[in-house]
């Protein structure tokens, strides 16, 4: 009875977030496939902890961490594994904005590194704080402000370079 009460708390949890996993998925990778499949190794991962993860309480940032630590030990690996799926994922909400934003956005901010592009998605885009952001990347606090900083330097240039090769076309 208990391994039946944990899965379906899991499978709860599970449904209820991974819309919200596959988007920031997306934002770190910059692909809906590999955001897929980023988003069901995070679950896997989760699903291995869970009752050590229920316990402790704050599963959203574990589930965050995981996501940011996989899309980051995946980039050093240099790349992703590709397997067939019997099912293609729904088709994502757009976000607010102008449709012309968001691709320039989106492509802006593929030119950066994953350490910075990870950076930014979780302080600006997750909305955490720089204590979470450096606890689940597991580097100091100046380094978080540090690569926050550096990362929108590099963001807002890309942005302001796309622009001008955009209006040159």
């Amino acid at each position: 009875m208990k391994q039946a009460v944990r899965e379906r708390e899991f499978r709860e949890y599970a449904e209820a977030c991974q819309g919200r996993l596959r988007r920031a998925a997306y934002l770190l990778c910059g692909d809906w496939h590999q955001a897929q499949d980023l988003t069901q190794t995070t679950l896997m991962k989760l699903y291995a902890a869970w009752g050590r993860v229920r316990r402790d309480g704050n599963v959203d940032a574990y589930a965050r961490t995981i996501l940011t630590r996989t899309f980051i030990d995946q980039q050093r690996k240099g790349g992703w594994r590709e397997e067939p799926v019997g099912e293609i994922p729904e088709v994502p909400v757009p976000a607010t904005g102008t449709p012309e934003l968001r691709l320039l956005m989106k492509e802006a901010l593929m030119t950066l590194a994953p350490r910075y592009r990870a950076v930014l998605v979780l302080r600006y885009w997750e909305d955490w704080t720089v204590e979470e952001t450096a606890h689940a990347l597991q580097v100091t606090l100046g380094t978080v402000k540090s690569q926050s900083a550096r990362g929108l330097a590099r963001l807002r240039q890309a942005v302001e370079n796309l622009s001008h090769e955009t209006a040159g076309r």
